[in-house]
Formats: C-alpha cells, structure tokens, sequence
C-alpha cells in the first residue's frame, strides 16, 4: 500500500490539528471545524462503510485527540454539540458517525447519537 503522507507529515498534522482542538473554547463554535478536519481521517468508514477503524490507524488516532479533549463537561457538551451538527450535515452515515468512538475503544463520556441532548452531558 503507497502512503500519501510521509510520517513526519502525519506527525506535524496531528499536533497541529490536536493544539486546533484544545485551544478551543465552549464559546467558539467555528472550532467545529477542527472537529470535522480530525473526523475526515474516518472519511472512508463514514461514507462506504469499510474499512473499519482499528486502534493505530490514523481515524483512531483523530479519535483518540478527541477523547484527550473531553475531559471536562463543558468539553464533553461542546464535541457533542459538534458530532450532532455532523450527524445533521452527513446524516445518511449517522451510524458510521456513531460508532466511531466504539471501534477505536474510545470513551467520550457521551453517546454519539443523533438523539443526544448535549445539554445533559455530566
């Protein structure tokens, strides 16, 4: 399999995107897109379905910059917010969305699901 990115590239995109996520604020909704850069590495799953994410490959590992992230409630209600205006956008792969998390053995400390009320988030 060729690699389109060399793993230094890799590397400098994920501390970029990863310091992108957590110099966010609950206020600033336009960091969603930093959310939705570090998703797009799950691009293949979201939109066919295959292949699946496995902890170490680059899908996972955006989840897992996630996960770093949600250590506090207003975090945790801030990315859920974000994962439901994606579910809204792509909803025809709502249940790739929401399994994402699974698949990487990544907890959030919320259930991605169109029918989460992020407000409730502990």
């Amino acid at each position: 399999m060729t690699r389109l990115f060399s793993p230094v590239v890799l590397v400098s995109l994920f501390l970029s995107l990863s310091s992108a996520i957590c110099s966010a604020t609950v206020e600033n909704a336009a960091d969603c897109v930093a959310v939705g850069t570090l998703i797009s590495s799950c691009t293949e799953f979201v939109n066919y379905g295959y292949p699946d994410p496995v902890p170490g490959s680059s899908c996972c590992d955006a989840m897992t910059v996630l996960g770093t992230y949600s250590d506090s409630s207003d975090k945790r209600r801030w990315l859920c917010n974000c994962f439901i205006d994606l579910i809204s956008v792509y909803n025809s792969n709502a249940t790739a969305i929401s399994t994402l998390s699974g698949f990487c053995g990544i907890v959030l400390g919320f259930t991605i699901d169109p029918n989460t009320d992020c407000n409730f988030i502990q």
